[in-house]
């Protein structure tokens, strides 16, 4: 990767490299991490006016590839965002043969015959279906990882829930833990974890509802633990007690990821439309 960051004056006790470093980190943000890598490994050079980072080393995948059709939803040369259906895994969990996401990846990139190992920011439950971000080399993984963590990358959801929802229920503020009666299952827990769920309601049916939900923490089974905590679990989410008579699975859906690009700030908001079983689902209700 090529950049002009202008003239880099070189400072009192320094070389121009030094002030590079500096300008990488003051003025593009760079990682400290990525940019110690990089200084160590020789991947940063000066030719004139130019900043010559090596950004994209050739990666392998660890993960098998696996060739299935994946809708790709954004990409360019730091970020990628896949649609995950409902059913796949977002990576291998050493307890099945089912191909995963990741596989699918690994071979999206197979195919075309480049050297790009994305790694995955964020994860979806194996039955959500929905958006997955993924990072393309390491300078896109540190910025979004940071961004992750500073609660930066927005993700809003769509779900069919039982019950009539009060208009009321905007704000869902209860930690939650794991349940050791439960391998699988999240509890609500005075010693669990900080968890906030915003809720807004959409559409009412006679015995269910249509809730937008946004996460404010990304904890392991949030929306389905924090619904069924007031009384409206997920319609087909059988382990918080809804009924499966419509839907197999969860109805729940990543409908939107918002995030800002690793390298120059833009606010990228990525839609994922609704996956069929949704669709019907909302049309059955609807009737």
């Amino acid at each position: 990767m090529e950049l002009t960051p202008g003239k880099l004056t070189p400072l009192e006790n320094g070389d121009r490299l030094t002030a590079a470093l500096i300008w990488l980190k003051d003025v593009l943000g760079a990682p400290p991490k990525l940019l110690q890598s990089l200084e160590t490994d020789g991947g940063i050079k000066l030719a004139g006016d130019r900043l010559r980072l090596r950004l994209f080393p050739p990666k392998k995948s660890q993960y098998e590839p696996y060739n299935q059709d994946l809708t790709i939803l954004y990409e360019d040369d730091f970020c990628l965002v896949v649609h995950k259906p409902a059913g796949i895994k977002v990576h291998p969990d050493g307890m099945e043969r089912q191909p995963s996401l990741a596989n699918m990846v690994s071979a999206l990139y197979s195919a075309r015959n480049e050297a790009i190992a994305p790694a995955h920011i964020h994860r979806l439950d194996e039955y959500t279906s929905g958006p997955v971000l993924y990072a393309k080399n390491d300078y896109a993984q540190l910025k979004l990882d940071e961004a992750m963590a500073r609660k930066e990358i927005g993700r809003s959801y769509v779900a069919f829930v039982q019950g009539v929802v009060d208009s009321k229920l905007q704000v869902i503020d209860q930690p939650i833990g794991k349940d050791r009666h439960h391998n699988q299952r999240r509890r609500i827990s005075p010693t669990g974890k900080h968890a906030v769920t915003r809720v807004d309601v959409l559409e009412i049916y006679l015995s269910a509802s249509l809730v937008r939900l946004t996460l404010e923490t990304g904890r392991t089974h949030q929306i389905r633990v924090h619904m069924s905590h007031v009384g409206h679990p997920l319609v087909g989410d059988s382990i918080y007690g809804g009924s499966t008579a419509l839907i197999p699975h969860q109805a729940l859906h990543g409908e939107k990821l918002s995030f800002r690009h690793p390298l120059n700030g833009e606010m990228i908001d990525v839609v994922d439309p609704w996956p069929s079983a949704m669709t019907i689902l909302h049309e059955q209700l609807q009737g």
